[in-house]
């Protein structure tokens, strides 16, 4: 099955190359680097030992950042490597970890970029964010007896049922795997069901609950929002294609009773800000690029934030924070964030990639769920009416964190019991 896998992989190479140089088009980034796409990377110049993580995008970055300290404490003496899969993992890497890290993307899992990869590297042991299931990096890393951690793992019941139509090579590539810590107990029977060993896989909890975002964040937001004057405003982060014609029909209805709304907008991939910030103007709003480096006065309806790396700020400016990804069946994106920073969060009903977090956020009242436009909208209004229920939503949210913490420290000492050849 694995030859079967790897020929497939190599036939499918060249619509995977004519979707990177379309993706190249709107993101000039994904242009570069292709060498480190096909593991053709200088071998380390180091003898140091060297521990490899694997964080495919922003999202698992940020996620890890935590563990990331705790292994520097742990292994002072080991080189940290940090791949990812995009342009825009690539660019928080290198904004939260300067020259302090390793870093270069994970190659195509292609046996032969694998064992360049591998042999320029050599990592004592890896840790993938995650559910990056990919065969011939993990049976390869297997064949060499370079353990593999995946951290931080779910599994929905949708894609089990992938992977079960497959079984005998999931079982293959997760009997190999040393350690599974799982996000959850139910992540964990599934990955024990598809073949996993037992006393491998543990329930360790969310690392994204690790989220610590320093004062700065709330200041620079405060300073922001005090150039706005006493306006209400509403942020849709991380939205996706489909959903940002969704979003504008809720903010016609709130504008209704809230006529200096300032609507504050996210896309998800840079490569769709300028087709965001234009669907906002046909929509009618005075509109404004964070990008232009202009004021935003009274008379801007949307903000459309085509930068990286503000999001956090930019929820601290809004009252409300609809998390995007869940207005359209994409699987919802990470609410943390701004419930970290005491924001009322409202999703859409997809959100199935942050299933177990969603449900304990609206099960605490720290999270609206709403199926349409309509709904959206009587949310926003009724929250903006009511700043004790703002309040009141924020505060659970924040607690949620707080008590939900531990997850990279149970981790880090699992990794001590289960990859126990490492010298610290």
């Amino acid at each position: 099955m694995k030859v079967i896998y790897s020929i497939l992989f190599y036939l499918a190479l060249p619509l995977i190359l004519m979707r990177l140089i379309w993706r190249s088009f709107k993101a000039p980034d994904y242009f570069k680097r292709w060498n480190e796409r096909f593991g053709c990377i200088p071998s380390r110049s180091s003898k140091q030992n060297l521990i490899w993580v694997h964080a495919v995008s922003v999202g698992e970055v940020e996620a890890c950042r935590p563990l990331i300290k705790g292994l520097q404490e742990r292994y002072p003496e080991h080189q940290i490597l940090i791949t990812t899969m995009t342009p825009t993992g690539s660019a928080r890497v290198k904004t939260l970890f300067a020259d302090a890290m390793l870093h270069v993307y994970l190659p195509y899992d292609m046996p032969f970029a694998i064992k360049h990869f591998l042999d320029a590297m050599q990592p004592q042991f890896g840790i993938i964010m995650e559910t990056e299931l990919w065969p011939n990096l993990l049976l390869i890393c297997a064949e060499r007896s370079i353990p593999v951690v995946i951290a931080n793992a779910r599994l929905s019941a949708r894609s089990a049922r992938g992977y079960q139509k497959v079984s005998n090579f999931t079982r293959q590539m997760l009997e190999n795997v040393p350690l599974i810590a799982a996000q959850t107990q139910s992540d964990r029977e599934r990955f024990v069901q598809l073949g996993a060993l037992k006393n491998k896989v543990h329930a360790v909890g969310n690392l994204k609950y690790e989220i610590s975002l320093p004062a700065s964040v709330l200041e620079r937001a405060e300073s922001i929002r005090a150039l706005w004057g006493n306006r209400p405003s509403f942020i849709a982060a991380s939205t996706h294609d489909g959903e940002e014609e969704l979003i504008l029909d809720a903010a016609r209805t709130i504008r209704s009773q809230f006529r200096d709304l300032l609507l504050i907008i996210v896309p998800r991939h840079p490569e769709r800000f300028d087709r965001v910030a234009a669907l906002c103007r046909r929509s009618g709003l005075n509109t404004l690029r964070r990008s232009e480096g202009k004021p935003c006065g009274n008379q801007v309806q949307a903000l459309v934030i085509d930068t990286m790396g503000e999001l956090s700020v930019f929820y601290g400016t809004a009252d409300v924070a609809f998390v995007g990804g869940s207005l359209v069946n994409h699987g919802g994106h990470n609410i943390l964030e701004p419930a970290a920073l005491s924001r009322p969060v409202i999703t859409g009903p997809h959100y199935f990639n942050f299933l177990e977090v969603t449900r304990q956020f609206l099960e605490h009242h720290a999270a609206i769920e709403v199926k349409n436009p309509e709904q959206l909208a009587d949310s926003v209004i009724e929250l903006l009416k009511d700043p004790q229920r703002r309040a009141e939503m924020g505060d659970a949210g924040k607690l949620l964190i707080e008590q939900s913490k531990g997850a990279s420290q149970r981790l880090l000492n699992l990794i001590d019991v289960h990859i126990s050849h490492v010298q610290r």
